[in-house]
């Protein structure tokens, strides 16, 4: 697949079939990915392939949480700034717009929180959850590599044919996650990411982005 074509075609998919994903094919991404840029050559990431009876397991614990409306574990970072101002809270409420129609909850629903934590902690059907941990060492440079590293993970799964959804969500819950992977206090859990083939005939989300004239300055050209 041309660059170009993996980077265009690449979103966030909140609908997977349960069609299984080779481990052969896990096994090629996550090698070549490992040439994502990192300063230093820390490659600071510890990864988790989960699927299989432990993903179940894991998902059957998390979604229970939901349900119950368990706020969630302590954040260990913040996944938004506390205040956003104009531009990025206006991209964030459109983003969030999108979302909810697309998964056919209404904004209004006082349930919403509790229905979108369910849908998140069921991995949105995925049969392959890869859980990314840093050591508590880091920094915000590493923290850097990591989301690099990642993006070039989900740019390869396009290569293969597969989607993937990246989730902070599971952060909420990651006292149940460390307890099934085995991760030891030593590391924080960055996020999550849903791996899968997308299902066929739901409806396609695909949020918009800024114009580059927003966010680019040229110089000197």
């Amino acid at each position: 697949m041309d660059v170009y074509e993996a980077v265009n075609s690449r979103r966030a998919v909140r609908a997977f079939s349960d069609k299984p994903v080779h481990k052969e094919v896990l096994e090629r991404v996550l090698d070549a990915a490992s040439r994502a840029p990192s300063s230093g050559n820390l490659q600071p990431w510890h990864v988790y392939v989960v699927t299989g009876e432990p993903l179940a397991q894991l998902k059957r614990r998390a979604t229970a949480r939901a349900l119950a409306g368990d706020p969630g574990d302590d954040r260990e970072y913040p996944m938004y700034p506390a205040e956003m101002t104009s531009p990025y809270l206006d991209r964030f409420s459109s983003a969030a717009a999108q979302r909810y129609k697309a998964l056919g909850i209404a904004r209004d629903d006082p349930d919403r929180p509790m229905k979108i934590a369910a849908l998140n902690s069921e991995a949105f059907g995925a049969p392959v959850v890869l859980f990314c941990y840093l050591d508590r060492t880091m920094g915000p440079g590493q923290w850097g590599d990591a989301g690099m590293y990642l993006q070039t993970i989900m740019l390869l799964l396009r290569a293969e044919g597969l989607h993937s959804c990246p989730q902070v969500m599971w952060t909420m819950y990651r006292k149940t996650v460390s307890h099934i992977v085995g991760a030891d206090d030593g590391l924080v859990l960055f996020c999550g990411v849903s791996v899968g083939f997308e299902m066929e005939g739901v409806p396609q989300l695909r949020t918009m982005r800024a114009d580059i004239a927003e966010t680019v300055s040229f110089l000197g050209m």
